[in-house]
C-alpha cells in the first residue's frame, strides 16, 4: 500500500475526477459513508447517542456534512456546526451543505471567538465529536479562532473521530506544527499519509482505517511514489510453503558473530531467532571463554570459539578465523554484545571488507563503523545495516534529534550514499534500499522497549538472508515479524513486562499468520 503526501493524494484525486470521469461530489459522498461505517463498526452504543460534526469550510467540512446527513437518517442526534460563514462554501462543500439543510438538518454557524460558548455549550452535551475542520492541507500551526476550537475540543474530554486526518497535523511530515486536535480513531481516504504514520504526529491519529473511496487502482498504485506501508497483504508472498523433499541445507545456514563480557545473551537470542524464523543451520560465533556455556545452552546451534581481548571481546586475530567459516555460509549477522573495544572493531572491519554473502550488521556493529563508513563500499556481499536513532547518530555525526525530525530523510541519504539497506529502528520502523524506496512497519508496540529485542530482530532477518530473500524483503519481513511478535506478547501477557525472549517462541505462529493470509 503507497504511503502518500497531501499533493500526491490531491493529484490522485485530479486523475479520479478529470481522466476517469467520477465526479468530486461522489468522492465526497463515498468518503462520509466510509466514516459513517467507521463509526458504527467502533462505537456499537452509536444509536444512542448525540454526536457532534464540527465543520470548515473547505471540503473536509464537505465531508463532515455527508457523515451528518447520514448519521441523522440512521437516527443518530446529531448536530453541526460550520466554523464559517456559509457563503463561503464553494464547489462540491456547498453542495454538501445544502443537500444537508434539504434533509432536515440544522446547521449551526460559529464564526468568531465571541460565539464560541456556545461550542462549549455543545461539546458538553455530546458523546462524540467528528472533527471535520481542516483536513489534509495544513503546513504550518493553526493560530487564532481556529486553535481555541482545537483545545477546546481536546479539552472537552469526548473522544474524537477526525474525518482524513486530525485538524491541525501535516500530513507529510511527523512534526507536529502547532494547535491540533488528538483523535482517537481516523478514517482516512485512498492511502495512508505520511504524517499519520511518522512520530510524534502519529500519537494523536489514534486508531487508524484507510476507507476506499472508489479512486481507480490504476491511480492508487502510481509506481512514482516510493513510499509503501509494511502489511500482511505485501508480506505474505514472501514466504512459500516447505517442500516435502527439503532438508536443512535447504533453508540456508548462518553465522551469527555476536557477544562478550556480559553480554552472551545478544547472541543466544539473535541465533534462537534465527532457527526459529526457518533458517536450516546456525553458527554462533563467540569468545573463546564463552563457548563451553554456549554449548550447554544452545542445544540446537553450533559454535565458533574466537580468539578474544583480555577483556572478554573478539580480537583482532579472529579475522581469518571467520573469513574461512564465511566459505560454507548463505549468510551473516555481525554485531550484537560486540563491544567496540579498539581490537574487536579491527576485527569487524576486516570481515565486512572481506564479505561477499548478504550480511546484517546490527548494535555495536553500527557504532564500529563511526568515522569508517568507506568500508561499507568495500564489502563484496549486500549489505544490511539496522540502527536505532542513537546508533544512525554516531554514525553519521548528526544528533539524534535531527535525525527523528525526519526519519525518512534520514534514512534516505544514508541508504543511497553508502549503497546499503537500512532499517531504521523506531516506532513505526523504517526499510530503505539504495533506490530510495521506503517501507514503512505497520506493527510493533511500546512494551517492545526493552533491552534484546534487536537483537531477536537481527536474527530474524539473517535467517531470511540465509533462505535466500533479498535484503530488502529480509528486512521487511523482519520488522513486520518482529512487530507482530511483539503485538501477540501484549494481547496475550498484558502490555508491561514483555521480555526479548518472549518473541522467540512466537515467531513460528507469526510466520504461520502469514503463510495462511497467502493461502
Amino acid at each position: 500500500m503507497k504511503v502518500v503526501t497531501a499533493e500526491q493524494m490531491r493529484e490522485m484525486d485530479r486523475r479520479s475526477i478529470e481522466d476517469y470521469d467520477i465526479p468530486g461530489i461522489v468522492l465526497m459522498e463515498n468518503a462520509g459513508i466510509c466514516v459513517v461505517n467507521a463509526l458504527q463498526e467502533k462505537f456499537p452504543r452509536l444509536a444512542g447517542w448525540e454526536v457532534l460534526v464540527v465543520c470548515g469550510k473547505g471540503n473536509n467540512g464537505g465531508d463532515g456534512f455527508v457523515v451528518a446527513k447520514h448519521l441523522d437518517r440512521l437516527g443518530v442526534d446529531v448536530k453541526t456546526v460550520l466554523l464559517s460563514d456559509a457563503d463561503q462554501l464553494k464547489g462540491d462543500a456547498a453542495a454538501n451543505c445544502r443537500m444537508a439543510l434539504k434533509a432536515g438538518l440544522t446547521i449551526e454557524q460559529i464564526t468568531g471567538g465571541g460565539q464560541i460558548k456556545r461550542l462549549e455549550e455543545m461539546l458538553d452535551h455530546c458523546h462524540l465529536v467528528v472533527d471535520a475542520i481542516l483536513g489534509t492541507g495544513i503546513a504550518a500551526g493553526v493560530e487564532g479562532f481556529f486553535r481555541d476550537v482545537m483545545r477546546m475540543i481536546n479539552n472537552s474530554g469526548k473522544p474524537v473521530v477526525a474525518v482524513d486526518i486530525p485538524s491541525g497535523l501535516s500530513s507529510d511530515s511527523g512534526e507536529i506544527p502547532g494547535e491540533h486536535v488528538r483523535a482517537q480513531l481516523t478514517v482516512t481516504f485512498g492511502r495512508p499519509k505520511l504524517g499519520q504514520l511518522l512520530y510524534p504526529a502519529a500519537r494523536h491519529v489514534g486508531e487508524l482505517v484507510v476507507a476506499d473511496i472508489g479512486i481507480p487502482g490504476e491511480v492508487m498504485e502510481d509506481e512514482g511514489i516510493k513510499v509503501n506501508l509494511l502489511n500482511e497483504e505485501l508480506l505474505s508472498g514472501y514466504i512459500a510453503e516447505r517442500e516435502p523433499d527439503s532438508h536443512k541445507g535447504t533453508y540456508g545456514h548462518l553465522l551469527v558473530v555476536a557477544g562478550s563480557t556480559g553480554k552472551t545473551g545478544a547472541g543466544i537470542l539473535a541465533a534462537i531467532g534465527a532457527l526459529r524464523s526457518g533458517a536450516g543451520l546456525v553458527t554462533l560465533a563467540i569468545p573463546e571463554r564463552f563457548n563451553t556455556s554456549m554449548e550447554t545452552a544452545l542445544t540446537e546451534v553450533m559454535t565458533l570459539p574466537l580468539p578474544e581481548t583480555d577483556q572478554g571481546t573478539i580480537s583482532a586475530e579472529a579475522a581469518p578465523v571467520i573469513k574461512k567459516s564465511l566459505k560454507d555460509k548463505d549468510a551473516l549477522v555481525i554485531g550484537p554484545g560486540l563491544t567496540t573495544h579498539p581490537s574487536t572493531r579491527d576485527f569487524q572491519l576486516k570481515v565486512l571488507e572481506e564479505c561477499s554473502i548478504p550480511a546484517v550488521v546490527d548494535a555495536d556493529g553500527c557504532n564500529n563503523l563511526t568515522d569508517r563508513l568507506e568500508v561499507l563500499k568495500k564489502c563484496r556481499g549486500p549489505l544490511s545495516l539496522t540502527p536505532h536513532p542513537g546508533e544512525m547518530s554516531r554514525m553519521t555525526g548528526y544528533p539524534v534529534a535531527e535525525i527523528q525530525r525526519d526519519r525518512i530523510k534520514a534514512a534516505r541519504d544514508f541508504a543511497a550514499a553508502n549503497s546499503v539497506h537500512l532499517a531504521l529502528k523506531g516506532a513505526h520502523t523504517l526499510v530503505c534500499d539504495p533506490e530510495g524506496n521506503i517501507f514503512i512497519n505497520s506493527t510493533g508496540n511500546p512494551s517492545m522497549a526493552t533491552a534484546g529485542m534487536g537483537d531477536v530482530l537481527s536474527g530474524i532477518m539473517g535467517s531470511f538472508l540465509a533462505q535466500g530473500l533479498s535484503p530488502c524483503n529480509a528486512l521487511n519481513l523482519g520488522v513486520y515479524l518482529h512487530g507482530r511478535c511483539g503485538d501477540i506478547a501484549v494481547e496475550r501477557r498484558g502490555r508491561a513486562g514483555i521480555l526479548a525472549g518472549d518473541l522467540l517462541d512466537l515467531i513460528p505462529e507469526a510466520l504461520e499468520e502469514l503463510l495462511g493470509n497467502s493461502g
